[in-house]
Formats: structure tokens, C-alpha cells, sequence
């Protein structure tokens, strides 16, 4: 699994002109989810994101998780975060899961993410054709990749 985490003052997912998820401080996690993924991927990343402490304290350092900030998730699927360009100027996605085994993977990591921060949830719509905006706070932006744990 291969996040793009972004810490956000909000951030929102629209689908064909409807606001489907909604959030203001907090994480815009983009998910993209491969073949090889699992249950112990979900479960370390969800851990890392819960604890990951890139919000400020009172003094302007990045100390505080998500729960200590009081802050919230909008977690989107993002196929294309799997994209290969090795070979010529069009991407192969080959390595990004297919629906059979992502949408299952992608609603354990949603429920995972709830109970492992205790804090909301909000989502896009797996597959969907999504417009997403966000006022990047900092900015911070992290990646994040459950196979190359650095």
C-alpha cells in the first residue's frame, strides 16, 4: 500500500457536483492499493498514520497526532499512485490492484484507520470519477509506502 498524506486546514471529495466527503483540520490520505497488499499492510500503515505526529504544538513544532491535534481523515482511492513509467510516456498500471481485490482492502482500511485513531473517517467513492480540493497546510506532504518501511 502507498499513501500520499497531506495535512490539511480541509479538504473535500466531490462526485458529479455533490460533496461526498467533507473535512477541515486533518489528513487527505490519497491510498493506492496493489496485488500484494494485506491485512498486515493495512494494519501497520493505519498504525503509522494514527501516530504520525505532523501537527503543530504550541509552539509551531510538529508534535502532535492526529487525535492530539483533533483533527480528521478524508481517505481517497488513488489507482494511479501504483503507476509504473519505466517504459515509454504512458503509465502501466499493472501493479495497482483490481476492484476484486482492492474494494475490500480499501473498506478494511478505512474501518482499521477509525478504530486505530479514534477519530472521523470520510471517504471518496472507490472507482469513482472524484474532483478533490485542499488547502495543504504548511504545505506537508509525506509518502508513505507499507514495502519500503523507511
Amino acid at each position: 500500500m502507498r499513501v500520499v498524506i497531506q495535512r490539511v486546514s480541509s479538504a473535500a471529495v466531490h462526485i458529479g457536483g455533490k460533496t461526498k466527503g467533507a473535512i477541515k483540520k486533518g489528513m487527505l490520505v490519497l491510498l493506492g492499493i496493489e496485488e500484494a497488499d494485506t491485512q498486515e499492510d493495512i494494519e501497520w500503515l493505519c498504525g503509522k498514520l494514527a501516530r504520525l505526529r505532523i501537527f503543530p504544538d504550541e509552539n509551531g513544532v510538529m508534535n502532535l497526532d492526529i487525535m492530539a491535534a483533533e483533527g480528521d481523515f478524508l481517505v481517497v482511492s488513488q489507482f494511479t499512485l501504483h503507476a509504473s513509467t519505466k517504459k515509454g510516456n504512458r503509465p502501466s498500471y499493472i501493479r495497482a490492484a483490481r476492484p476484486e481485490t482492492a474494494i475490500p482492502l480499501y473498506e478494511m482500511f478505512v474501518e482499521k484507520l477509525k478504530s486505530e485513531a479514534g477519530r472521523m473517517v470520510q471517504t471518496g467513492e472507490f472507482g469513482a470519477m472524484m474532483q478533490v480540493e485542499l488547502i495543504n497546510d504548511g504545505p506537508v506532504t509525506i509518502i508513505i509506502d507499507s514495502k519500503n518501511r523507511e
